[in-house]
C-alpha cells in the first residue's frame, strides 16, 4: 500500500513546513496550498483523487477555510481537520455544522496532530472482509462507510458515521459522553459535552425521525442506542 496523501492548507509558510516535516517523518505524502482557492484546485485535480485527508486553516486570503470546506463538502466526505487560531465556541460549532471531523486550536503539538491524523485515517480506511451491521431499519456497511435507512442511502460525515457505528456496536448500553469521546475520537479528548451533543443532533436529523429516535438521551450522563 502506498503512502497516504494529505493536503495541508495554510497561508503561513512556516506552519506548513512544520506540519509537513512531521507528516513526512511519519511517512505521509504531503501537498501544500497557501490559500483556499489553491487548495480547491489541488483537491479536484485528476492526479489528486487519492487525497486521504485535508488539514485546513480557517483565516486565509483569497478563499478562507469555511468557503474551502463548503466547496469540498459539496462533492466529498474526505476527512477534514480544521487548524485555527480562533478558539471560540461559535467557531468550533460552525466547523462541526459544516462537516469538520476534528478541530485543533493553534498553537498545538505537532506530535498530537500526527496522532490525530493517524487515528482518523485508521478509522476511515477499514480493511478486511466486508461487514454489515443491521439495527432495525438502519443498515451500516462498515467497509464502504455507507449507511442506509429503510434502504435509502444517508450521507454522513466521517465522524457522524463513526459515532453511529459505535452506538450500533453498543446498542442497549448506557454510554457516558466521556466514554463516547474516548472511543469515537480515539484519543483522550478534553473537550466539552457540546462536541458530542452537536454530532448527535446532526446525526439524528440526517437519520430521520424513526431512525433518529433510536438514539436516546440519558440526561446528565450521555446516550443509549435502542432498536
Amino acid at each position: 500500500m502506498g503512502k497516504a496523501k494529505i493536503l495541508v492548507v495554510d497561508d503561513e509558510s512556516r506552519m506548513r513546513k512544520l506540519v509537513r516535516d512531521f507528516l513526512v517523518k511519519s511517512e505521509y505524502d504531503v501537498l501544500e496550498a497557501e490559500n483556499g482557492q489553491m487548495a480547491v484546485d489541488l483537491f479536484f485535480a485528476d492526479e489528486n483523487k487519492d487525497i486521504a485527508l485535508v488539514l485546513l486553516d480557517v483565516m486565509m486570503p483569497v478563499m478562507d477555510g469555511w468557503e474551502t470546506l463548503k466547496e469540498i463538502r459539496q462533492y466529498s466526505q474526505v476527512p477534514i481537520i480544521m487548524l485555527t487560531a480562533r478558539g471560540e465556541e461559535t467557531d468550533e460549532l460552525q466547523g462541526f455544522k459544516l462537516g469538520v471531523d476534528e478541530y485543533m486550536t493553534k498553537p498545538f503539538s505537532p506530535k498530537i496532530l500526527v496522532a490525530r491524523v493517524d487515528a482518523v485515517l485508521r478509522r476511515s480506511s477499514p480493511e478486511g472482509t466486508k461487514e454489515t451491521i443491521e439495527c432495525g431499519i438502519i443498515k451500516i456497511d462498515t467497509t464502504a462507510h455507507q449507511v442506509f435507512v429503510e434502504g435509502n442511502p444517508v450521507d454522513l460525515s466521517y465522524k457522524e458515521f463513526e459515532l453511529l457505528e459505535y452506538f450500533a456496536r453498543n446498542k442497549g448500553i448506557a454510554l457516558s459522553r466521556e466514554k463516547i469521546l474516548n472511543n469515537v475520537w480515539d484519543y483522550d479528548y478534553f473537550g466539552e459535552a457540546r462536541t458530542i451533543d452537536t454530532h448527535v443532533k446532526k446525526l439524528r436529523a440526517k437519520l430521520g425521525d424513526k431512525a433518529g429516535d433510536m438514539i436516546k438521551t440519558i440526561w446528565g450522563m450521555g446516550y443509549k442506542f435502542e432498536v
